[in-house]
């Protein structure tokens, strides 16, 4: 049987149609405080999603989605419905454990491209489990997918329970989640990453502190990504109790499951980063699209929640990218480089690339002679993570699998034009700085080297806030880095990542930022409230030293 529409999570709903033809992030795109959508790039902001049928591809951007989305729907702001028209994770996971565990059931749909077109015309709609009616238009809806999942006799003795009421709960979540992938079985993997200890809402911690109590502990090695406060500082730096209280408890919760107290977005850079062939369950999707991309490891970009449950039962649903065919070059982007770029090349093509793959892997052409190291990757991926859905890149001459490519995989071309017109893009603020964010994601060593030879002994005369992991904290404070960076004035701070920092962290009075990370230029605005200009690691530091952006693009563009 086929239809126009098939059911992903069953339930009713009625209400106005609010739709766009550009996938949207959760975290940083909706204010889980309001239902409005905050991302300044995106075609719907400023529209509440409260109470209407949202309707979009799919996502892009960060895993923390599913906690916003859960949090929209246990506080009553939630969309009535999603509808996407492509593969969706992120936040189908969040609608799922507000059913499953909260019993708030919030039906997700998806349709073929031809009948998501005509429902997107539409004012409003109703939905029911079977069909989906508007002006004009009848859909008949498909049931969820059940397809036969074959487990293992230990998944089917931890599914009824005797692991205990969490391990049982985890394989449910897991078990569904393969269904609508269309998974047959699931997979061993050898470690974890956790993204879900940010506080990017209440749920997060509701949903922590329930299944730790009901006894979760994770069975692979688990590391966490940046949590929301320095865990160590944060009564010192005088952040409020009513904010760093919770926060602390969330990071706390994971940690009493087992999980290690690494706090970093970059856990790539950790002596326990996974090999190439590695499979792998973690989260984030900066460190999603590295470990794929980069390091030939294997994961799905796990939406937060589902990254604990399959640390909890140390399996996943066996689809997408953990599989070959996937992981294949499905659009080759060809760039035509100017000479002599710098560093702030990367992250702009990086987000250039998501822009023009939203929906499918690419394979990026042009590169190699400009040999990117480790960091300019780390920044390529990073940026790219905040405009497409694809869970990895490839780039020719460079990564380890550029040669899986589709056999109908289509080509683009950005060229000088292109680069002019993302960099006044990510460019909206004035020539005035008041603050420069360096570290999103955290900083490895050699950045924070960089940035201390960038300063030269020079001090910063606005704030400038470098964040990274405890490890490279520890590794740079051993070979002087660290000392020569407080020398400067530059504050490092370990645990908190630009896209968790708050105020009094961030500076109050700040109006306009400078930064080097395209993931922190496309997402600070909407975070924030403040504009922000984006730059080269030199342009970062003149702007720390003089309080000026350089008024005009690079040289090379």
């Amino acid at each position: 049987m086929t239809s126009d529409a098939q059911s992903i999570l069953p339930g009713t709903a009625l209400g106005p149609i609010v739709a766009a033809n550009e996938p949207l992030s959760f975290w940083g795109g909706v204010d889980p405080a309001t239902g409005r959508v905050i991302d300044v790039h995106h075609p719907l902001q400023g529209r509440c999603v409260t109470g209407a049928i949202l309707m979009l591809p799919s996502t892009r951007g960060s895993c923390t989605g599913s906690g916003v989305l859960l949090d929209l729907v246990l506080s009553g702001r939630g969309p009535a419905a999603l509808v996407f028209c492509e593969e969706e994770d992120v936040v189908t996971l969040g609608a799922l454990i507000a059913a499953e565990m909260f019993e708030s059931r919030l039906p997700v749909l998806r349709l073929t491209r031809a009948a998501f077109d005509r429902l997107a015309t539409c004012p409003e709609a109703r939905i029911t489990d079977t069909a989906i009616e508007a002006e004009g238009l009848s859909l008949a809806v498909l049931p969820p997918a059940t397809g036969a999942l074959e487990l293992t006799e230990a998944d089917r003795q931890m599914l009824d329970g005797a692991e205990g009421v969490a391990a049982a709960l985890s394989m449910r979540i897991i078990c569904a989640m393969a269904a609508q992938q269309g998974a047959t079985r699931l997979v061993d993997v050898n470690q974890a990453h956790i993204d879900g200890c940010i506080y990017a809402s209440p749920a997060n911690l509701t949903f922590a502190e329930k299944i730790r109590d009901l006894g979760a502990h994770v069975r692979v090695p688990t590391t966490m990504n940046a949590i929301s406060v320095d865990r160590r500082n944060w009564q010192q730096q005088g952040v409020p109790p009513i904010f760093g209280g919770p926060a602390q408890r969330l990071a706390d919760a994971y940690v009493q499951m087992g999980c290690q107290p690494t706090f970093t977005c970059s856990p790539y850079l950790l002596d326990t980063a996974p090999a190439e062939g590695d499979t792998i369950a973690w989260a984030e999707s900066n460190a999603v699209i590295y470990a794929n991309s980069v390091i030939g490891a294997r994961t799905a970009k796990h939406p937060d929640f589902l990254d604990l449950c399959i640390a909890v039962t140390g399996r996943a649903p066996l689809a997408g990218v953990y599989l070959d065919g996937p992981r294949r070059a499905r659009r080759i982007i060809h760039f035509d480089i100017p000479a002599e770029v710098d560093d702030a090349f990367w992250p702009l093509a990086g987000y250039l690339a998501g822009k023009a793959s939203p929906d499918r892997i690419p394979l990026l052409t042009g590169l190699a002679d400009a040999a990117p190291d480790r960091d300019a990757l780390k920044a390529l991926c990073a940026a790219f993570g905040t405009t497409s859905a694809a869970p990895m890149l490839h780039v020719e001459g460079i990564t380890p699998e550029a040669d899986r490519i589709a056999e109908d995989a289509d080509h683009v071309t950005l060229g000088a034009a292109d680069l002019a017109a993302g960099w006044k893009m990510l460019n909206d603020g004035p020539e005035a700085i008041d603050l420069v964010a360096l570290g999103s994601p955290h900083a490895s060593l050699g950045e924070c080297r960089a940035l201390a030879a960038e300063l030269g002994g020079r001090k910063v005369s606005v704030p400038t806030i470098l964040t990274t992991g405890r490890k490279v904290m520890e590794d740079a404070g051993a070979d002087g880095t660290l000392a020569a960076l407080i020398e400067a004035g530059v504050q490092v701070v370990s645990d908190i990542c630009w896209c968790s920092i708050s105020e009094p962290v961030y500076p109050a009075a700040t109006r306009a930022v400078m930064t080097n990370s395209g993931k922190y230029a496309h997402y600070g605005p909407g975070l924030t409230g403040r504009t922000v200009r984006f730059g080269a690691l030199s342009d970062c530091v003149t702007a720390a030293i003089h309080g000026r952006a350089k008024p005009s693009q690079p040289g090379w563009l």
